[in-house]
């Protein structure tokens, strides 16, 4: 198939409202999807980053721990599904692992035995399932170490997928993304809180700074997910999306604050490394770029770029006194 084919699909995505999933919902409707997304309230004031959209989809009220609550997919009998709902906090899965455990485990096993009948099935994975590895890049065949409640449960979750491939021959694509980033992300996200503080000009505490990330644009993410839907070669495949352009976090912090001029103060190196730091996480994505050319799109100066733009804009509606939002 061809992209441009999802036009009238279809296309259920989970966890609608979350930061990469609005992202892909938004691409989706321009495409002319018939877009469904799952939602534990059909309410517009708690799904802000669809607002403009709430109108144009249908809601399906839904906790993914509760099988029963999701019959009503049967009803919809949906062509696509992506599948991005998760508790997706690393640290505070710790705080919260039982929340953690249903929501990215059971949530995963409830919606996949909910309905089969679909043409794709996308699971969105994460790079975390990688944890402590003596070799980087980070690569697919890799046997993956979780180092945290949220990784386990992401991971119990592709798993689950990969069973239900091999022994019912369904056509799943299980997607590992790598550090996103880009406009509507939560600032309890590295890129999101840096610029925050950086243009609001509060004080920056961090580690020294030493592990490395590779950061993707969202819409590069997005652009792979729909590559590999329309890839019948990728059904049953574990795939890497992300860049192999690492950064140091100290030097992350570094260039958002020259980038947005800032004069908070720097105390990096002021808190310490997490037990289960991993040190460096940067990914090898030959076998996307193999199977459908995948290949970042948006550089990261370049998203970079979009991003403090961006967050320039929400500060001035959230934060100006005189915001129309405020008066409400």
């Amino acid at each position: 198939m061809k992209i441009q084919d999802l036009k009238n699909q279809k296309v259920l995505v989970t966890g609608a409202s979350g930061f990469i999933a609005s992202h892909l919902v938004k691409t989706l409707h321009e495409l002319g999807a018939k877009l469904f997304v799952v939602t534990k309230y059909n309410s517009v004031i708690d799904n802000i980053r669809l607002a403009k959209l709430w109108d144009q989809v249908t809601p399906i009220e839904a906790d993914l721990r509760n099988s029963d609550s999701l019959s009503q997919i049967k009803d919809i009998k949906p062509d696509y599904i992506f599948h991005l709902a998760a508790y997706n906090h690393v640290g505070d899965s710790f705080l919260h692992v039982n929340e953690s455990l249903t929501s990215n485990m059971i949530g995963t096993a409830n919606l996949m035995e909910a309905y089969s009948g679909y043409k794709k099935f996308v699971y969105i994975a994460t790079s975390e399932v990688y944890g402590h590895q003596l070799k980087v890049p980070f690569q697919e065949d890799m046997t993956p170490f979780p180092t945290s409640p949220y990784a386990l449960g992401k991971y119990a979750g592709e798993l689950f997928a990969q069973m239900q491939y091999h022994v019912k021959n369904l056509p799943i694509v299980m997607i590992r993304p790598f550090n996103a980033f880009g406009p509507y992300q939560s600032p309890r996200a590295i890129i999101a809180e840096m610029i925050i503080k950086c243009l609001q000009g509060e004080t920056i505490r961090s580690t020294e700074g030493i592990q490395t990330r590779s950061f993707n644009y969202v819409t590069n993410l997005i652009d792979g997910m729909l590559k590999a839907v329309e890839t019948d070669g990728a059904v049953g495949k574990v795939l890497n999306i992300g860049s192999d352009e690492e950064i140091t976090v100290k030097d992350l912090i570094l260039k958002i604050h020259t980038l947005t001029e800032s004069k908070s103060k720097l105390e990096i190196g002021s808190i310490p490394y997490r037990p289960t730091e991993i040190w460096r996480m940067c990914a090898d994505s030959t076998k996307a770029h193999s199977l459908f050319g995948w290949e970042p799109k948006v550089s990261f100066d370049e998203g970079l770029s979009r991003t403090i733009k961006w967050y320039k804009k929400y500060l001035n509606v959230y934060k100006n006194p005189e915001s129309p939002l405020l008066e409400l």
